[in-house]
């Protein structure tokens, strides 16, 4: 099974390839016109301690969310004021998140969604949905709990 090995690594190895040119090239306006928040590049966001501030609440789009890859959570905005968190680590096979986009919460490597209103599974291979994480928020403040 040599040949499904070295397939898998390559596959896995562009994916990943992918994701680090998407976080290295954004241009940090959001300025695309969609709601898809790419990764935070690492350093952007200190060392995901709880009370730390991920973000404010207008830099989470309303049916979309941003994922922060240092902290390995997802934050996402499923209707106006109402904020939600998730782990950002694919239950499929750990992959960090990719993106988030039409209402859902995709990681890159194998091609899963997730519901960006509790998490749960929308396409697989993931058959476990995104756990829960613990947010707080205060005033225009996105925090850790």
């Amino acid at each position: 099974m040599t040949m499904g090995s070295t397939r898998r690594t390559v596959l896995t190895t562009g994916a990943a390839g992918t994701a680090a040119l998407l976080v290295g090239c954004g241009g940090g306006d959001g300025g695309d016109g969609g709601d898809s928040q790419e990764a935070t590049s690492p350093g952007d966001a200190g060392t995901g301690g709880a009370g730390e501030e991920l973000a404010g609440t207008a830099d989470i789009p309303v049916g979309g969310g941003r994922i922060f890859e240092d902290q390995k959570v997802v934050v996402t905005q499923p209707q106006e004021g109402e904020f939600k968190a998730f782990s950002a680590v694919c239950t499929h096979q750990g992959c960090i998140v990719s993106s988030v986009s039409d209402g859902t919460i995709d990681c890159a490597c194998h091609g899963s969604k997730f519901k960006i209103t509790d998490g749960a599974v929308v396409q697989g291979p993931a058959t476990r949905p995104l756990p829960a994480e613990e947010i707080k928020v205060s005033g225009n403040s996105i925090q850790l709990a």
